[in-house]
């Protein structure tokens, strides 16, 4: 872990009001992002903490996160309040969640699953009953560059040699029946899911009020893209019972249409083959092996999703490029 401070960070502390604070790096995931957590004592001895993001350019840009961030708390939908922002520094200052995960608190209370995962789909009824943010559409050339990720990258790294222009015509007449659906569309948060679910009071019934972090590449797409991150984990096994009885809960609650179960397999298959391809890229590129460990699960996802008969051209060119022995395995031995 780099827990190196990052540079000004004295100035811009003083200035935000929290001179002479303590910082403390956080583990760090996917991408060039850190997170500190700053602890301060306020005049009457308590202990007061904020999150320090650094996301420093050229590789990151905190101005989507800021962006995002605003709206959603403009609202009414939870995100960390911002206290102080440089960002052509790379720095911003929020509101400390805390460290109570949805998934890690799952862990060790699963009694709770069903009550946590309800809020949860409740907080997206919520926010897919407000107008569309001002953010950029998820469309089909989006789409394609996330779903070609399985033929730029895992399929390489199992020696496999593919059709990929046959992978972007299956796509294409696969996600094109869905694109009237999501306009106007909503707000897709994108990376929905139990390590971006922070619960700030996990001792009320449901784990309290729920945080959302993790949102800076929100766009406006379709009702069913976040319940699939959310209901189709990549960390985090999700029963098929489970998923069954939170699509329920939300569909009881909005008009969601009657393509609504094939749209949400269309974008499972969409999110998921994205999935392995990333986790392939993590891997190869930059030498995270801890993702290749997830692979099976998101391909377990992806297989069920492919069953849907929506999904005829995508599961056709899975039949004839990808060998049944990778496909028994969840995605074959990966090393």
């Amino acid at each position: 872990m780099n827990d190196t401070l990052p540079t000004g960070l004295d100035d811009f502390l003083a200035e935000a009001g929290w001179g002479g604070a303590e910082v403390e790096p956080l583990p760090g995931d996917a991408s060039f992002r850190r997170y500190f957590r700053v602890r301060a004592k306020e005049r009457d001895g308590a202990e007061a903490s904020a999150m320090l993001m650094d996301a420093p350019p050229p590789h990151e840009d905190p101005r989507p996160f800021l962006h995002v961030g605003k709206w959603l708390a403009e609202h009414g939908l939870r995100a960390p309040r911002i206290y102080a922002e440089r960002a052509e520094q790379g720095l911003v200052l929020i509101e400390d969640f805390g460290a109570d995960r949805m998934r890690d608190w799952l862990d060790a209370n699963p009694l709770d699953e069903d009550a946590v995962y309800a809020r949860a789909i409740d907080a997206l009824v919520e926010l897919h009953a407000r107008p569309p943010g001002p953010f950029a559409a998820y469309d089909m050339a989006t789409y394609q560059r996330e779903a070609a990720l399985f033929s730029e990258w895992f399929c390489p790294l199992q020696g496999i040699a593919v059709d990929a222009e046959g992978l972007r015509a299956a796509w294409d007449a696969v996600l094109t029946p869905l694109l009237p659906r999501q306009d106007p569309g909503v707000t897709v948060l994108r990376d929905y899911h139990a390590e971006n679910i922070m619960l700030l009071r996990p001792e009320e019934p449901g784990g309290g009020e729920q945080g959302l972090i993790d949102f800076q590449d929100a766009l406006v797409g379709h009702r069913a893209y976040d319940l699939v991150s959310l209901l189709q984990d990549a960390r985090r096994d999700v029963s098929p019972v489970l998923e069954r009885r939170m699509l329920d809960r939300y569909c009881a609650q909005v008009d969601a249409g009657e393509d609504f179960e094939a749209d949400y397999a269309r974008l499972g298959a969409q999110r998921n083959a994205k999935i392995v391809g990333i986790f392939a890229r993590l891997w190869v590129r930059d030498h995270k092996s801890r993702y290749l460990a997830m692979i099976p699960r998101v391909w377990d996802y992806l297989e069920r999703d492919l069953t849907h008969p929506a999904l005829a051209p995508v599961a056709d060119w899975f039949a004839g490029n990808i060998p049944q022995e990778v496909r028994d395995t969840g995605g074959g031995e990966l090393q």
